[in-house]
């Protein structure tokens, strides 16, 4: 059995989406909401003392947005998941984290990144101790459903929506997108793997954010729309590394990103590029 705390998220829904439903529990918020606080770890173990052998829990729930509390990014992004490998190792299960890969790329800039970060840490001494816990950190996601719009896509589907010019930097920085539905393919992989520590959930081929831009809004009829370089460089950002695809997901397939976004963003915008 796949237990799924935090069903609501975008990875969440298509996992949900993945598993057959006898395969997959998705607890209400109401019973694990609480389980940030410092004593939770038993009742984490009694709620999953009669879980079958062999099952999983996958910790999906998290905060992205960085304008929210560091308090509010601290519950929900490390206390929550910290309380749940304690009370799951105590239970006898698996448990998978998310994070982000910019744990690894760049110096915390961010909450977000920071309480993350901070969890990885956590899982990789908690794997090392021989705990059945794996921190899993993911890309850019896309897809199911609307991009957030503190987001780079978010923003672009803004502009598109609007009709209105897309400033942004000279575009060097380097990123991979993934379709939700094929990371969560291979979140699927890593379950099967059994892989502890932390796992970067990569394929390999990223592509600058200019080059994006300027695929996306040639694609869809609106070049004259970008302005790569009206916006400053940032200083604390990734321009050359690029992470391995781990041996886990050797059988997963990615789609295109450059041809994945595109098609995701005129799905979002095709109205107004119609009218």
């Amino acid at each position: 059995m796949i237990y799924l705390l935090g069903g609501r998220g975008r990875l969440a829904r298509a996992l949900g989406r993945l598993f057959p439903g006898a395969e997959l529990s998705s607890p209400e918020r109401s019973v694990y909401e609480d389980w940030w606080q410092s004593d939770a770890a038993d009742r984490v173990a009694r709620y999953f003392s009669k879980a079958a052998p062999g099952s999983s829990i996958l910790v999906t729930s998290g905060l992205l947005d960085p304008s929210l509390s560091r308090a509010d990014h601290e519950r929900v992004n490390l206390q929550l998941p910290v309380q749940v490998i304690e009370g799951a190792r105590k239970a006898g299960l698996r448990v998978l984290t998310f994070g982000t890969v910019m744990e690894r790329l760049q110096e915390p800039p961010n909450v977000y990144i920071d309480t993350k970060a901070s969890l990885g840490r956590h899982v990789a001494q908690r794997a090392a101790a021989g705990d059945a816990v794996t921190h899993l950190q993911i890309h850019t996601l896309y897809g199911g459903g609307e991009p957030a719009p503190f987001m780079f896509l978010g923003q672009m589907c803004r502009a598109l929506r609007e009709g209105r010019p897309f400033e942004m930097s000279p575009g060097r920085q380097l990123r991979e997108y993934h379709h939700v539905d094929d990371d969560a393919v291979a979140t699927r992989a890593v379950l099967g793997s059994e892989t502890d520590g932390v796992i970067a959930l990569s394929h390999g081929e990223p592509c600058s954010l200019g080059q994006l831009a300027s695929h996306v809004f040639q694609e869809l009829g609106q070049p004259g729309l970008l302005r790569i370089g009206a916006l400053p460089e940032p200083q604390n950002d990734n321009y050359a590394a690029v992470l391995p695809r781990p041996a886990c997901l050797e059988g997963v397939e990615f789609r295109s990103a450059m041809d994945g976004v595109v098609e995701y963003l005129r799905s979002l915008v095709s109205s107004r590029l119609q009218a």
